[in-house]
């Protein structure tokens, strides 16, 4: 008779791994689609924020995009951008080796720490760069105060 050590955690690791794939095969459209599939349903663009003295820079990745496409929202200190990238259509004569591309819509919101003056939020889209600058308010602005001598 031989004696197996017991290790409880690699066994949770187990079940938390089969939990997974289960909940992926039941939110699938189709369950019987290659995992390769289930990706392609969910995609958020790659995106940095950045901060100076006086705004947030938001710069998000949206190649194949067109303006048309985006929509962005501030409410309340959260800033939402939302958009859709649409599938190419599939031509009869043509077998697909590979389709690594992501289709679909997408969502991001985030919440900023500061007030932002909402008249003055400006955004750019140029060689499929999304730039939002969302200028502080002047409340929130750092304020250098001067030392006298006494």
């Amino acid at each position: 008779m031989t004696i197996v050590r017991w290790r409880p955690m690699r066994e949770m690791l187990s079940i938390q791994d089969e939990m997974n794939r289960l909940f992926d095969r039941f939110f699938v459209k189709n369950p019987w689609e290659e995992q390769e599939s289930v990706d392609a349903v969910n995609w958020y663009p790659n995106m940095d924020i950045s901060e100076n003295n006086n705004e947030f820079i938001v710069s998000a990745e949206l190649p194949g995009l067109k303006k048309e496409d985006i929509h962005i929202t501030y409410t309340n200190g959260t800033l939402k951008i939302e958009g859709e990238r649409k599938k190419v259509k599939e031509e009869k004569d043509t077998n697909f080796h590979r389709v690594e591309r992501v289709y679909g819509k997408f969502c991001r919101t985030f919440q900023l720490p500061s007030l932002i003056k909402n008249d003055k939020i400006s955004a750019d889209f140029k060689d499929g760069i999304l730039r939002i600058n969302l200028p502080k308010a002047d409340e929130v602005k750092p304020k250098e105060i001067e030392v006298r001598l006494s």
